[in-house]
């Protein structure tokens, strides 16, 4: 038998390409795309309201950056219960370019109106930087779809002002920016759009938002509810980026002009990307491009 040499382990700098090729092998040579793996940790309690907790999921990064930038992300679900997986394939793919992700859970709007949701996400946003994981508690976003997108506008824009829960203001539930996919701002106006949906009733999930009334017939609780309300040319407000389909069946893209038009009147920071043909979520937005002008926007600010 030949006597065989026993290599020492070798340095990464070093190491050879194996160059053997046996018949019938085919090569190719592809690089990486999809950026670093992900650390998943889901159901961490940040909160309990009324004896029931509220879940957030962890994303990291698997790399060795201590100082990475977090992105705390609220789903939307119409203001009712949330399924938190629905963009985690989104998520990942953030992750992965870098960023550590928080997906929120909110209290549902049959359990708490207006504005117990945004009231969570501060909590959230406090929770994270008292246990800072992997990020830099001074580079955090805040990024919604739809409601989640309505609910994230509220509290980024009001920062440590109302709405606010007492009981946590020991850190500051501030953030840097933020990034709003197709949120309904001003829900006294969606009846006059073209919808697919009802948006006046007690049972509609804008009539559940403040409480299970006719939105029509409580205006006061309804003007509560817009995020461009608790603007003010002299308050700081975080840049925002808002993103939304021309063709959107449930949030009429009128919808985001509202904010859009009131944030310019003020002198304040913010983009508006109009996808040619989207629907709500969909025909545009679960692709690779979508996350690109996120992540530059994200970059430029974090």
């Amino acid at each position: 038998m030949e006597k065989r040499t026993i290599l020492p382990p070798m340095s990464p700098e070093n190491f050879p390409e194996n160059t053997n090729l046996p018949e019938g092998v085919r090569c190719v040579r592809w690089q990486d795309t999809f950026g670093f793996g992900v650390a998943f940790t889901p159901g961490i309690v940040y909160a309990t309201r009324d004896d029931t907790p509220l879940h957030l999921h962890l994303l990291i990064p698997r790399n060795d950056r201590k100082d990475n930038p977090l992105i705390v992300f609220v789903q939307g679900s119409a203001w009712f219960r949330q399924d938190l997986y629905i963009h985690l394939p989104e998520m990942v793919r953030m992750c992965q370019k870098g960023y550590c992700v928080a997906m929120v859970e909110y209290t549902p709007s049959t359990v708490s109106p207006f504005p117990a949701q945004a009231e969570d996400v501060k909590t959230a946003i406090r929770f994270l930087r008292n246990k800072p994981i992997r990020f830099n508690p001074d580079r955090i976003a805040l990024w919604g779809d739809s409601s989640g997108g309505h609910t994230a506008l509220i509290a980024g824009f009001t920062i440590d002002g109302y709405p606010s829960r007492t009981d946590d203001e020991t850190q500051t539930a501030a953030v840097k920016c933020i990034v709003d996919w197709y949120a309904p701002t001003v829900i006294s106006e969606m009846a006059f759009e073209p919808s697919c949906g009802e948006h006046i009733p007690a049972d509609s999930p804008e009539g559940w938002l403040i409480g299970h009334l006719p939105v029509q017939e409580h205006p006061d609780l309804a003007a509560a509810t817009v995020p461009q309300a608790y603007l003010s040319k002299d308050m700081p407000t975080p840049p925002t980026l808002i993103m939304h389909g021309s063709r959107d069946m449930t949030v009429n893209f009128q919808q985001s002009i509202h904010l859009y038009e009131a944030m310019r009147a003020l002198g304040k920071e913010v983009e508006f990307i109009k996808v040619l043909g989207a629907d709500h979520g969909f025909c545009g937005f679960a692709c690779d491009e979508a996350l690109e002008e996120v992540d530059r926007f994200l970059k430029k600010h974090l």
